[in-house]
């Protein structure tokens, strides 16, 4: 089992950045592919991006890609999300989600462990 715990949210202005965090404890962590998952008001929940448990393999929504950047460091358990040039259309809560076998997945479903999400607001 694995506990995931995400910050780094907060509002910011249109155009700025924002860079969100996931602490995780419990089994090791490097086991684990990673993704990040958001759902705004009034919507379903979407995969935003997604890496492998080496961080050599990363995919990314096409809303975000180029924006957007997911790392990891294992040393430490905890996965980031950096958001650069932000767009209103990005406020949402941000979740991690961690699955076991550290394959990347843009699947909801493949994942079993999630966090309690962190809101990001963007003004225009």
């Amino acid at each position: 089992q694995v506990q995931l715990v995400e910050s780094g949210g907060g509002l910011v202005q249109a155009g700025g950045s924002l860079g969100l965090s996931c602490a995780a404890s419990g089994r090791a962590f490097s086991n684990y592919g990673m993704g990040w998952f958001r759902q705004a008001p009034c919507k379903e929940r979407e995969f935003v991006a997604t890496i492998s448990w080496s961080g050599a393999t990363s995919y990314y929504a096409d809303s975000v890609k180029g924006r957007f950047t997911i790392s990891r460091n294992n040393a430490k358990n905890t996965a980031y999300l950096q958001m650069n040039s932000l767009k209103p259309e990005d406020t949402a809560v941000y979740y991690c989600a961690a699955r076991a076998g550290g394959v990347e997945s843009e699947r909801q479903d493949d994942y079993a462990h999630w966090g309690q999400g962190t809101q990001v607001t963007v003004s225009s």
